[in-house]
């Protein structure tokens, strides 16, 4: 009788310590991602894996993960997939609004700045997504990308940004791969080489890639 209590007392305490480690999860790691954006000679890249899951459990193989909001910007949305799925359809009818009024597709730094809003609004209640923005800039189609944390602050910069559940891998692939003033076609060898790569060592993302290219006049998927 003794032996059983014991047994049943090393039980209960594993399956709580279990319960303690699972709730210790952050929910922005609960479905899996990995997304990277580039920047290129006069383009800009940005991929994504496709699956979709709970936990360690697959659910789907081909859950889209980035965007094209217009011809010139691309958003990228780790995270929770319901979140994605509603912050993506309040951007796309923010975005019909604008051109609606005024009368224009609204240039990559102005949606930033409305993404980067929308998230410190509900900074106490937010989004579990953390945007990758890649696009074109003004005329001259200046390669831009922004990177935000789930109440929007952002960190600019000239090369890449990674996000996901295997950003730490990324960034080691980004940063033995990427170089200066990549061509279309190079950019997108390198950015589906280096996600590939990287997801390889991560168990909750992975199970294809999606590529998209933007260029001053088209864009290639």
């Amino acid at each position: 009788m003794l032996l059983i209590a014991l047994t049943s007392v090393a039980w209960c305490g594993f399956v709580f310590c279990s319960l303690l480690f699972v709730s210790k999860m952050s929910i922005l790691e609960y479905n899996g991602s990995a997304i990277i954006a580039m920047c290129g000679k006069n383009c800009i890249g940005i991929a994504s894996d496709t699956r979709l899951g709970a936990q360690a459990q697959t659910t789907a193989t081909d859950f889209e993960k980035v965007f094209q909001m217009n011809n010139k910007i691309c958003l990228g949305l780790p995270g929770l997939a319901t979140d994605i799925i509603t912050l993506r359809r309040i951007l796309e009818w923010r975005l019909k609004g604008y051109k609606l009024r005024e009368n224009r597709d609204m240039g990559v730094k102005t949606f930033s700045h409305l993404v980067s809003t929308m998230l410190y609004e509900k900074r106490f209640g937010p989004y579990f997504t953390e945007p990758i923005i890649a696009g074109l800039d003004g005329p001259d189609n200046k390669p831009y990308v922004c990177a935000m944390d789930l109440i929007g602050a952002p960190v600019l910069t000239d090369d890449f940004v990674v996000a996901g559940t295997s950003s730490e891998n990324l960034y080691g692939t980004c940063e033995m791969f990427y170089k200066p003033d990549l061509e279309p076609d190079q950019l997108f060898e390198v950015l589906a080489q280096a996600l590939l790569t990287g997801v390889d060592r991560d168990a909750l993302s992975g199970w294809g890639c999606v590529v998209k290219i933007l260029t001053p006049d088209k864009v290639i998927t």
